[in-house]
């Protein structure tokens, strides 16, 4: 089990109990971020993204992943961040701790490695090729082990699980913001992950694709909401694989490229 501490509601002065949440490493092994009892927790109020994700280091593997920083949401409307202890120790012997290694995810620049683009536009036809997938790790990939979607926060959770899982490394925030949803890369790779509950449009799929290019990057799409029809005829012209958030946080393929891309073992 988790360990717990005390958390103090500083708006409404209720008490709680937390347990930080577990995630699921690639070797299998729960990790959860380590609290601190003493520290005070700190009211969120605008979200910026190396607040909300945190640095943990497997136990087991010694591998170090970014992970959700813990939150509460009390009842009374405040969500409180709760501190985190300074509790890494160094990793196993060869496993790098090195930012942009095999063993950490750290940040990159904003391009990533890999083609991305076809030879016409979003105007000109079929302008995509299909994601050619992660590179090949040589571990054999275990069970996708999903997150409960209950807000925008754990859609994009889970769609950094997925790819993760999928094997892609250094996944942050995109240097682009989309027009609509949240962008993560990876080495390689553009996702966007549309939270609303609105079906993506031909062009939120075309916007994706165009960003792409520019960054000689491959791209994918998560949905909570789906696709309006029109947007998956587009998708397969582009060749932009496309998923569905099922509220279990596991996503489910849309198109045939889609279902490739999750087919993709690296072992």
């Amino acid at each position: 089990m988790p360990e717990s501490v005390p958390v103090l509601c500083p708006a409404c002065r209720r008490r709680h109990r937390y347990g930080a949440p577990s995630y699921p490493c690639v070797c299998g092994a729960p990790v959860a971020p380590p609290l601190d009892p003493h520290a005070t927790p700190v009211v969120v109020g605008d979200r910026v993204w190396d607040e909300d994700w945190i640095a943990v280091r497997c136990a087991s593997c010694g591998r170090q992943d970014q992970w959700p920083h813990p939150e509460l949401g009390c009842p009374c409307g405040t969500s409180l961040r709760i501190p985190v202890a300074e509790r890494a120790g160094p990793p196993e012997e060869g496993v790098s701790a090195e930012p942009g290694e095999d063993g950490e995810s750290g940040p990159e620049d904003g391009n990533g490695e890999g083609g991305g683009g076809g030879e016409s536009g979003p105007d000109g036809g079929k302008g995509g090729r299909p994601v050619s997938g992660p590179p090949v790790s040589g571990t054999p990939r275990r069970a996708f082990q999903p997150v409960t979607i209950r807000t925008a926060r754990d859609a994009v959770t889970a769609a950094a699980l997925y790819l993760r899982w999928l094997g892609y490394q250094d996944i942050r925030r995109a240097d682009q913001r989309p027009p609509s949803g949240i962008g993560l890369a990876a080495r390689g790779l553009l996702a966007q992950v549309d939270p609303t509950v609105h079906p993506a449009s031909p062009r939120d799929v075309e916007c994706l694709w165009l960003t792409a290019m520019t960054e000689s990057a491959e791209c994918v799409y998560f949905s909570l909401a789906g696709y309006a029809e029109d947007a998956r005829h587009r998708a397969d012209d582009l060749g932009v694989p496309l998923f569905v958030l099922d509220l279990t946080g596991t996503p489910q393929p849309v198109n045939g490229l889609a279902d490739e891309l999750g087919a993709t073992d690296p072992d």
